[in-house]
């Protein structure tokens, strides 16, 4: 007997979902973050921060609360205008983050800062919340726009951190069910030790079955069907969307997944061809695992998916 979509919801609010004390907590962290940094940045140095914005799986809702296997990050992008698109510019505000977060916490051990490809990251150990500071150079012709840089291939490509908020927005207005699916999947993702295999990836996934098959069936239902598409297609589908316009890019890469709000970036580009084979058996041996655990009833079944914790009653 498949599960529910009440079931699933439950499991969805009481295991997966991040509770509304505890966002309430880490908006209170990251928010006297923006402002030590923002008032750090705006007295010591010439740059000019036009505008901050919370981004990432905080901001869309798809977050998972904290466990063991599951940690919890959230995106702050900073804005910045009057700055030269460049390698040097990249490395100078990275740098200068860093600095200035050591400043601000002069109590923490230098382990808890971080240079990301993208980002800066602080690491809080009391709350365990990990907060990816992102400087974008802000696009003056395009509101929300910018350049984002990657550290190691000094490489620049143009985003829009609001855009990809609405996004999963637009989704979660025409399947209220959006961001549990995206949390089920996350928890196979983590469950599976699927580390590649991008939270970002992940939602638009989701967002291509809705927007090719509609939110027809139950939630355990579409849950297959993402396990399926994934197995069946092997990710060798180009995957775009409506809102993608031109120009495009040409990719070579063995997983093509265009992000909504820039077609020239490849959002899957760093998956390797042996991560694509083991995401698509993963996914493989989830979809025939759960198909068993619908059939028979089998809630041990679905830990196999979902971890221990899995439980959809009191």
């Amino acid at each position: 007997m498949p599960l529910t979509n009440r079931q699933i919801r439950y499991y969805d609010s009481n295991i997966l979902r991040l509770p509304a004390e505890k966002r309430k907590e880490y908006h209170g962290q990251v928010d006297r973050l923006i402002a030590e940094l923002s008032r750090s940045v705006r007295d010591k140095t010439e740059i000019k921060i036009t505008r901050v914005v919370k981004a990432g799986s905080f901001a869309k809702f798809t977050i998972l609360r904290k466990s063991s296997v599951d940690p919890v990050d959230v995106d702050v992008v900073f804005y910045i205008s009057g700055r030269s698109i460049d390698r040097e510019t990249l490395a100078n505000l990275n740098d200068l983050i860093f600095d200035l977060l050591v400043k601000i916490y002069p109590n923490k051990s230098v382990e808890h800062f971080e240079i990301q490809r993208k980002a800066a990251t602080v690491s809080f150990v009391g709350s365990g919340l990990s907060i990816d500071i992102v400087p974008v150079i802000e696009d003056e012709r395009r509101d929300g726009y910018g350049w984002q840089f990657d550290l190691q291939d000094g490489s620049s490509m143009q985003t829009c951190a609001p855009c990809q908020i609405k996004f999963v927005r637009d989704r979660k207005d025409r399947d209220p069910d959006f961001r549990t699916l995206v949390r089920l999947a996350k928890k196979w993702r983590n469950q599976a030790e699927l580390k590649p295999l991008k939270s970002f990836t992940i939602e638009l996934i989701m967002a291509y079955l809705l927007d090719q098959e509609g939110a027809k069936g139950s939630v355990e239902q579409r849950f297959r069907r993402f396990l399926l598409y994934v197995a069946q297609s092997e990710l060798k589908e180009r995957i775009q969307f409506p809102e993608n316009t031109g120009p495009f890019g040409v990719f070579s890469g063995p997983v093509v997944i265009l992000d909504p709000v820039c077609s020239l970036n490849n959002v899957a580009s760093r998956l390797s061809e042996t991560e694509r084979q083991q995401i698509a058996e993963a996914a493989r041996e989830a979809w025939e695992t759960a198909n068993f655990a619908s059939a028979e009833n089998e809630i041990e079944s679905w830990k196999e998916i979902f971890g221990p914790r899995f439980k959809v009653e009191d």
